[in-house]
């Protein structure tokens, strides 16, 4: 997930169904996740929890962003595609404040497709673009839906992102003044593979209508991003996520 998809890690729970109904969950939770892309220190933050589906239309979350269905059939869906990015507060970045630009959040917007391999078994592609500058992003993902333990349903995801260059310079370059104040090489990185993850992700009922939602990421940084100076000196190509929620579905 571009940087910026370490931070998505809440999905919707594995136990709602594609019914042809709409459905619809609430919630609430605490989010912990590096404090800015290729850090090494971790921030908690707390995240509201929306997640509506109405099959054969499109989805909404506050953590997965929009899907707008314009195609589909039994195993073949697309359509519009957009996602809130996260950014890096001065606040987050310790030492390297006021030496590296803080970055504000963005909205991306594209398109995906997905297809059904089976029941259980679903593999997709999305590709956008920052509708307030010229970062583009590619996302490769896999998902499968693990047999049910129980009352406990879970799931697992295979992750792959890239950059264009635009993008790869936005989070991980090193302008000259700022390689200077660092004492690190200046980085103007290229285009290519950013992040790879593997998320387990399971919801646990406690009633008819709610449960905890749980997700935890393992993710290592790639390619330019991994080898650029803020992460090898100041950071960790190792990054971890883990969220939690309570949630309430209809």
């Amino acid at each position: 997930m571009s940087a910026c998809l370490l931070a998505c890690v809440l999905r919707a729970p594995p136990g709602m169904a594609d019914a042809a109904t709409p459905s619809l969950a609430l919630g609430a939770g605490v989010q912990r996740m590096p404090n800015w892309a290729g850090a090494s220190d971790d921030r908690s933050e707390p995240v509201p929890y929306l997640y509506f589906k109405w099959p054969g239309h499109g989805s909404f979350s506050t953590m997965d962003g929009l899907q707008v269905e314009l195609l589909h059939d039994s195993t073949l869906h697309g359509g519009i595609y957009g996602d809130y990015q996260w950014g890096r507060r001065r606040d987050d970045l310790g030492v390297l404040g006021g030496k590296i630009p803080s970055l504000p959040p963005r909205i991306n917007l594209g398109g995906y497709l997905e297809w059904q391999l089976s029941e259980s078994i679903d593999a997709g592609v999305d590709l956008s673009h920052d509708v307030n500058g010229a970062g583009a992003y590619l996302d490769l993902y896999a998902e499968w839906d693990l047999p049910s333990a129980g009352l406990l349903e879970h799931s697992i995801s295979l992750r792959w992102q890239a950059m264009n260059a635009p993008a790869m310079t936005r989070f991980f370059g090193i302008r000259p003044a700022a390689a200077t104040a660092l004492d690190v090489p200046s980085w103007q990185p290229g285009a290519g593979s950013e992040f790879a993850s593997l998320e387990y992700d399971l919801f646990m009922p406690t009633s008819q209508h709610t449960g905890i939602a749980l997700a935890l990421v393992y993710g290592r940084l790639l390619g330019q991003a991994a080898t650029s100076p803020l992460v090898t000196r100041f950071g960790s190509a190792t990054q971890l996520s883990e969220s939690l929620a309570f949630v309430y579905h209809l």
